[in-house]
């Protein structure tokens, strides 16, 4: 067992980052790298010496989870927090160390020292039985709540943590259901399943002829992997509990054939090999579990059960509808155990909800997908579709879609400040986007077309394997359990930051990699001036307002800040882009020296259209161009409907959208509110039209009807009785097919 490190005493709480201790000008000779015991001995003494850099607080006790050495003898070691004796979620930390020991930085969730009180308001009692409530299926058995320190925002708050065991709501599936509620209200804060899994169907045996390893025990062969830590693949046998280790007189398994119950066990046993090779050739990892240990692989296992899943310490998969079609696609299995590589470095993994739960899907969605490139089959080639092998739509299209999230009408491509409120599965959508751009570039690729959000820039990629190397080397060392893509809490807790450090550790500060993975991020509208490039005569911009709300005829100010940051103080011209039909930008001195700030006004006409834009001010000099982003809301007039007349193309395999804001409506939606579509097309067939609610919920307008009938000109009746009536409406208009393009010329809601 780890040793806890408790500190004597807390003063001078000043500042949340290990800053690097100035390196003597002469020169000395290259540090020994030390032993991961002698590593995390450095980070212990650290901390007890620099306490302020993990803002600790008194009564807290610190055990090392894991330490992990480079090899030029930097070192990284991952910290569990606890508080007064209570486990402190999302207080977890990392201490990074150069190769002669003096600090780096700290990954770090928390944005202030803890206070709170430890003693719960609301029983031990009455959380177990709200938490009670909340579950649906078969409960069999239900944990003590346990008294704990939410810190997922960065923020502590006493919480309980009550864990229910049973079956899902379909019997076959098993549950281990996470309530927290306030300690002091008992309000609900957050819920999740540890079973993470993928529900479809699947249609045939995917992984074609395949070499397995197997075991001689006697005279028969047992499918146990010896070159991977033994993982068995066993038989459920259409049941629920005990599972059979496949054996065989001949060592040739399976037919292809779904009557041959081995062939499943094939692809399985593949799946799961394939995966503990790509993570202990690619990145070094010897195992999902980091030890060597193999990955059991349970097939056959429910009746007709169309879902596979990953409980934490084995892989299991169902047998489909009429149990014809075994889910055990390779990205499928990749993607799960994934999960358990994720759940196995971070400390208690990246938390299952809101952004860090997103950035939880899109690893194993990225890893999934690399899994399917490095097995290299003809019968599944590599791409970056998500299950679409296993058909769970019913109409050959794919789970999700890394380079274009919002095709499959839930996601969301680009980020924003409702992302965190949306399923875990459509919040992964920016990260794999991230992904995709960085390693294919954005535009036209050979895998599909990747838009851009708001006015970024093209991408130009740098190969899947250097992409997946910065994610798994942030992951590795960087992300906290907590991370997300935009933290007001703790700026420099995010996936840009971390994926930005180890761009730096694997290819150079500034390198043509870093530099991608900028323009990545800013692609899917993370954005990030802090982390810009130096470059002579440098300068930085500054907004006061990085969010705009403007009601129609009225204007805003936002002061915008430059400073010199080295060199010579340059002469700066401004300049803002992206703003939308009816909205005007004006600068007070539209060209300032750095250093000096003006004043941006922002207007929007009497008659402009609602909506959201990604704006960008621009500062160009002489030596560079620096930017900064507003998110623009501009609210429809008070009212429970609004339209929007701005033309937006509609362009072949690409999505388009188009937003209308409600404000001031104090009606609840109805269940026959009123969505009036305009959109000229030549062949609406090709057409699948979503209204997408203010909290990420589409409602399929119309789904590839309607053949080669040109236009839609159609009113759509709509229950929104469910939703929430101000907040930001989207027309999403995807075209899946090829040679007809055309565009979007008006909508409208009444709700």
């Amino acid at each position: 067992m780890k040793k806890s490190l408790a500190l004597a005493g807390v003063t001078a709480l000043v500042g949340s980052t290990l800053v690097a201790t100035a390196a003597s000008s002469s020169a000395a000779p290259k540090p020994t790298p030390p032993t991961p015991a002698q590593a995390e001995s450095r980070a212990d003494a650290l901390i007890e010496s620099r306490p302020a850099a993990i803002v600790a607080a008194k009564g807290e006790t610190y055990d090392a989870y894991s330490t992990k050495v480079d090899a030029d003898g930097g070192a990284h070691t991952r910290y569990t927090r606890e508080y007064q004796g209570l486990r402190v979620a999302g207080g977890d930390f990392v201490v990074h160390t150069k190769p002669d020991g003096t600090l780096e930085s700290t990954s770090l969730g928390l944005a202030k020292p803890l206070t709170l009180g430890t003693t719960a308001k609301v029983t031990s009692a009455k959380a177990l039985k709200d938490a009670k409530s909340r579950f649906e299926g078969k409960l069999t058995k239900s944990d003590q709540p346990e008294l704990f320190v939410d810190a997922s925002t960065g923020y502590g708050i006493l919480a309980w943590e009550t864990v229910l065991h049973g079956w899902a709501s379909d019997g076959q599936t098993p549950s281990r259901f996470h309530v927290i509620t306030d300690a002091a209200s008992g309000k609900l804060i957050g819920e999740y399943d540890e079973i993470n899994h993928i529900t479809g169907t699947g249609n045939s045996i995917f992984s074609g002829t395949v070499a397995v390893e197997s075991t001689l025990s006697g005279s028969t062969y047992q499918l146990i992997d010896p070159e991977r830590g033994n993982g068995r693949t066993c038989d459920m046998n259409n049941g629920t509990s005990t599972c059979t280790t496949f054996t065989d007189d001949d060592n040739v398994w399976g037919t292809g054939l779904n009557t041959n119950r081995q062939s499943a066990a094939v692809d399985a046993a593949f799946g799961a090999a394939t995966t503990f090779d790509y993570f202990k050739n690619v990145h070094g990892r010897n195992g999902i579990f980091g030890d060597g240990r193999g990955v059991p692989s349970r097939v056959h296992y429910g009746n007709a059960y169309v879902n596979a899943f990953w409980d934490g310490a084995q892989m299991t998969y169902g047998d489909g509808a009429g149990n014809a079609n075994p889910l055990v696609a390779i990205d499928v299995a990749g993607h799960e155990m994934a999960h358990g590589v994720t759940e196995n470095i971070v400390s208690g993994g990246l938390t299952y909800s809101s952004e860090s739960g997103g950035l939880n899907e899109a690893t194993s969605d990225i890893f999934g997908s690399m899994v399917e490139f490095y097995a290299n089959t003809t019968a599944d080639p590599g791409d970056y579709d998500i299950g679409e092998e296993i058909n769970i739509n019913g109409n050959g299209t794919p789970l999700r879609y890394m380079y274009d999230p919002t095709l499959d009408g839930r996601s969301h491509g680009c980020w924003s400040t409702s992302t965190a409120s949306v399923d875990v599965h459509y919040s992964s959508g920016p990260a794999n986007h991230f992904f995709f751009n960085l390693a294919e570039g954005t535009g036209a690729t050979a895998y599909g077309t990747s838009p851009v959000c708001g006015a970024a820039e093209g991408v130009d990629g740098i190969g899947r394997d250097k992409a997946a190397a910065i994610w798994y080397r942030a992951l590795d060392v960087y992300f906290a359990s907590n991370t997300r893509y935009v933290n007001t809490s703790v700026p420099s807790n995010t996936a840009r930051n971390y994926t930005l450090s180890a761009a730096t550790d694997l290819y150079g500060l500034c390198s043509t990699e870093y530099k991608t993975v900028q323009a990545a991020w800013t692609a899917v509208n993370v954005a990030g001036n802090e982390d810009e490039c130096p470059v002579a005569n440098d300068f930085s911009v500054a907004l006061s307002s990085n969010t705009v709300v403007l009601d129609p005829g009225t204007s805003t100010d936002v002061t915008v800040t430059t400073a010199s940051l080295d060199g010579e103080a340059q002469t700066i011209d401004l300049a803002v882009s992206g703003l939308p039909a009816g909205v005007t930008g004006a600068f007070a001195a539209p060209s300032v020296t750095a250093g000096e700030s003006t004043t941006l006004t922002l207007t929007a006409a009497a008659g402009a259209e609602s909506g959201q834009a990604a704006i960008t001010v621009r500062g160009t000099s002489p030596a560079t161009t620096r930017r900064a982003n507003i998110a623009l809301t501009v609210n429809g007039l008070p009212g429970c409907s609004a339209s929007n007349a701005t033309d937006v193309p509609i362009n072949d395999n690409s999505t388009s959208e188009s937003t209308i804001v409600i404000s001031g409506c104090d009606a609840v939606p109805s269940s026959t509110s009123k969505v009036e579509v305009h959109i000229v097309h030549t062949y609406i067939g090709d057409l699948v039209v979503s209204l997408v609610a203010p909290d990420g919920t589409a409602y399929t307008l119309q789904s590839r009807t309607g053949g080669s009938t040109d236009n839609i000109d159609t009113t759509y009746t709509v229950n929104l009785s469910s939703e929430t009536a101000n907040g930001a409406w989207i027309l999403r208009v995807q075209d899946a097919a090829g040679a007809d393009t055309g565009y979007l010329n008006s909508w409208s809601l009444n709700l």
